[in-house]
């Protein structure tokens, strides 16, 4: 019986097209990096000074917020309520978060004593807590109207009117705060967020004057100066703010390094690299500034300066292995490792490694290198020293095993999918190579039954479950295990009908089976059409119409096939036998011959040219 048996190659390239992951490693090494939680390089990252609001909400967000939910009992109400069984009935029943009963009970509050500001408070606060400011806010103003006094009154209306957008009226309320309580910074802080929501940047900047002639200079009112002045265009102020802060501290670099940074963003150079150099003999040791120098030099275009500091620093044990790996991503385009940095990246990458030997992230990242230059052996001693120091992280197994896939190293892939399997059982793609590995192997009773645990653990991947059962349909065919062959193929043409792979293969294990054969010319047909130039289709269609009685249509189809590249024994034996049927005996004992030399075709090969005639 002839069989069409798909190359090792073949088999193998299906899995690493399917997620093309080592054409997306950038993408997948973030993903890996995640689950280490880097840290961006704040050097590589330098403020800009033409800010947008996102900036301006991000470092509002770090200053604690003055508006937090107010219990009642934490409002203390100045104004007890008249009739206090039904105001403890409808906090019984707001604490039992039965809100509606609530709002019925602290509305009848009201009806009972207009002046029950204690209810209003409690309306308001079950309404902002539902997102219903509009019903919220004339219930917060009757309660701060009836009770003027009450600040955690005021502290619920200043955060309703600044929902709304409405700035001016918080900021009226915040001043009466600050006039009843002078010495309460928190007021002042709540004062420059409420005058940088309302765009109000040169107030903003006078009540952080205010809290630091009262606390004295520290880095969080200096830093927020900063930012302002640099929202308002004035860098200039802006670098004052950060040298008064470097005055005021002048053993701590941290500042010194901010005042780099501003130096370089406003694009004076001289200013920064002296800084820099004091940096340098303060602290020598300090893990930045080697990559800061690094960033000044590039800057520059001095690149090999630039690299002599940046080999510096990551040669820097003190400096954190998160801070290399974002550098070494610059040197990632999506595809590829940029060419002309090729060398940089790799002596960067060694260094990592030898000075963080035991860190898995450095070897992970060298790694990926390594795969980008398609250096394949290398990478996969890389991947096994990860694993022999952390076997926690999924993607290291998945790509470890792709590296496998492309060496061809079928008994390692074997053995490491086996491995990862036992620490990630629900793992699709560990199935998807369990099975490849054991199917190069010929161990198709293993293949079949990865292939089929493995579909069971596919969620919303057609693709990924189609090609689970094409290679179920393949193993099974070597099984002799038909009838499961073409259920598995007809699973996979359900999911995709223009499969042309499956098409292929199920239409040829038909014909070689003489079952079937007007089912196996549609699908070789169709397989033609989507890929005319593919010759191992050609081939099999032309194989089809053999099988049909159609020789003369047959020699058609299988002579493309050669014409297109296909020089294996099997076709070239087809094409004998054709010829043969065509009563072109003695040009189709020339084919078979030919065959013999081209290596391994049907059981009859040798019996055909020895004995000069067909056979089947």
């Amino acid at each position: 019986m002839r069989m069409r048996r798909r190359s090792y190659l073949l088999f193998n390239c299906s899995i690493v097209q399917l997620l093309n992951p080592l054409k997306i490693l950038p993408s997948y090494l973030l993903t890996v990096l995640k689950s280490y939680r880097p840290i961006v390089l704040q050097s590589y990252s330098p403020i800009v000074l033409k800010t947008s609001p996102l900036i301006i909400l991000f470092f509002l967000i770090v200053l604690q917020s003055y508006s937090p939910a107010v219990t009642a009992q934490e409002a203390k109400p100045g104004i007890f309520p008249k009739n206090r069984e039904t105001y403890y009935e409808a906090s019984k029943q707001k604490i039992l978060g039965n809100n509606d009963k609530a709002i019925e009970l602290y509305k009848k509050c009201i009806e009972e004593d207009e002046n029950d500001a204690a209810a209003m408070f409690e309306l308001a606060s079950i309404y902002t807590n539902l997102g219903n400011v509009t019903e919220a806010l004339p219930y917060a103003e009757q309660a701060v109207g009836k009770d003027p006094i009450n600040k955690w009154y005021k502290i619920l209306l200043i955060r309703l009117y600044q929902t709304q957008g409405n700035y001016d009226e918080a900021g009226k309320i915040i001043d009466q705060l600050i006039a009843s309580e002078p010495d309460n910074i928190e007021y002042y802080q709540d004062e420059a967020l409420n005058c940088i929501y309302n765009g109000d940047y040169k107030n903003a900047v006078k009540s952080y004057d205010i809290l630091e002639q009262k606390l004295g200079i520290n880095e969080d009112i200096s830093v927020q100066k900063e930012k302002i002045y640099i929202m308002m265009g004035k860098p200039d102020k802006a670098i004052e703010e950060i040298q008064k802060l470097s005055r005021a501290f002048p053993n701590d670099t941290r500042y010194m390094e901010m005042l780099a940074e501003l130096y370089m963003t406003g694009g004076m150079y001289e200013q920064a690299i002296g800084i820099y150099k004091q940096i340098l003999e303060i602290d020598p040791e300090n893990p930045y500034i080697n990559i800061s120098l690094s960033d000044y030099y590039r800057k520059q275009g001095d690149r090999p300066k630039s690299l002599e500091y940046l080999k510096a620093g990551f040669a820097n044990p003190n400096l954190d292995i998160d801070t290399k790996v974002s550098i070494l991503l610059a040197y990632y385009s999506v595809t590829e490792i940029y060419n002309s940095y090729k060398a940089e990246a790799f002596e960067l990458a060694t260094i990592m490694v030898n000075t963080h030997p035991n860190d898995p992230k450095a070897h992970s990242i060298y790694a990926d290198f390594l795969v980008q230059d398609k250096r394949y052996e290398e990478a996969r001693q890389s991947f096994l020293k990860v694993i022999s120091i952390d076997s926690t992280k999924y993607l290291i197994w998945e790509q470890l095993l792709f590296v496998e896939a492309e060496l061809g190293n079928n008994p390692a892939m074997a053995s490491e999918s086996k491995r990862a399997l036992e620490l990630f059982p629900d793992q699709p793609l560990l199935y998807m190579f369990a099975g490849a590995a054991s199917f190069q192997l010929k161990d198709y009773e293993a293949a079949a039954k990865y292939f089929k645990n493995g579909a069971n653990f596919v969620v919303m991947n057609d693709r990924l479950l189609a090609q689970f059962y094409s290679y179920l349909g393949d193993t099974y065919f070597q099984l002799k295990e038909n009838e499961k062959s073409d259920e598995a193929y007809e699973k996979v043409l359900k999911i995709q009908p223009d499969n042309v792979l499956v098409l292929n293969n199920y239409a040829y294990y038909l014909s070689l089976r003489n079952t079937n054969l007007e089912k196996a010319e549609e699908m070789a047909k169709k397989a033609v059409e989507l890929e005319p130039n593919t010759s191992s289709y050609l081939d099999t269609y032309g194989w089809v119409l053999f099988k049909l009685g159609r020789y003369a249509e047959a020699e058609k189809w299988i002579a493309k096939a050669m014409e297109k590249g296909e020089t294996s024994a099997v076709v070239i034996e087809h094409y004998g036998d054709v010829l043969w049927k065509l009563d072109d005996k003695k040009e189709a004992v020339k084919y078979w011959e030919n065959a013999l030399k081209a290596g391994e075709g049907s059981e009859f090969l040798e019996k055909k040219v020895q004995n000069k005639t067909y056979y089947e």
